[in-house]
């Protein structure tokens, strides 16, 4: 890739909250029809704001380049700053892109013991 970005400067951190862990949870899901359908799985990141998709997935396969992963899919949202008062003062939270990767199925980046 012709960025001049490292792949840490891209990829800020994995971001886990309970949507994004049942959303890593699908693939191994087996209660109904509909669920045994997702057998890829999904992970969140936190990206920079101004990270294109192809380098965010270049940036994800140096990483975990020992782990041999593939990216099929990167879906990205920007989550724009609300308006927040503290103490009186008015203030904003801070803006976000978050990066839903696809992993081929069978790939992982959750240590299996």
């Amino acid at each position: 890739m012709s960025s001049k970005k490292t792949p840490f400067e891209i990829i800020k951190s994995r971001y886990i909250t309970e949507k994004a862990n049942v959303l890593s949870g699908l693939k191994d899901s087996e209660s109904s029809k509909s669920l045994k359908k997702f057998d890829k799985p999904k992970y969140v990141f936190l990206v920079n704001t101004k990270a294109n998709k192809r380098e965010i997935i270049w940036a994800l396969e140096k990483i975990y380049e020992e782990k041999k992963i593939k990216v099929l899919y990167v879906n990205t949202i920007s989550v724009h700053p609300k308006k927040k008062r503290v103490r009186g003062r008015l203030g904003k939270t801070n803006h976000l892109k978050k990066a839903i990767i696809t992993l081929e199925a069978g790939d992982s980046l959750d240590d299996q013991v």
